[in-house]
C-alpha cells in the first residue's frame, strides 16, 4: 500500500499505474486520501464481492420476513415446469 500526493502522482503516473497492478496506491491532497489506484482485476474482484454481499443481505432479509413457504412442487407447477 502506497501513499502519494496529487502533485507527485502527476509526475509519476506511469510508475503508479504499474505499481497499482500489485498494490493499492492512495493519492492524497492536503494530507487526505482523495483517490485510490488499483488494477482492473482487483477492481472486478471487489465489485463481485460487493454484489455477492448485497445478494446475501437481500437473501437474509427475505428469509427473515414473515410469510408462508410455498412447496417446491407447487412452484414448479406454477412455472409450468411439470
Amino acid at each position: 500500500m502506497s501513499h502519494i500526493s496529487v502533485t507527485d502522482a502527476r509526475a509519476r503516473l506511469p510508475e503508479l499505474i504499474e505499481r497499482a497492478q500489485t498494490e493499492a496506491v492512495f493519492v492524497e491532497r492536503h494530507g487526505k486520501v482523495k483517490a485510490v489506484l488499483i488494477s482492473p482485476e482487483r477492481y472486478a474482484r471487489m465489485i463481485e464481492a460487493l454484489e455477492d454481499a448485497d445478494d446475501i443481505a437481500a437473501f437474509d432479509e427475505a428469509m427473515a420476513g414473515e410469510g408462508g413457504n410455498i412447496p417446491w412442487a407447487q412452484v414448479k407447477a406454477d412455472l409450468g415446469w411439470e
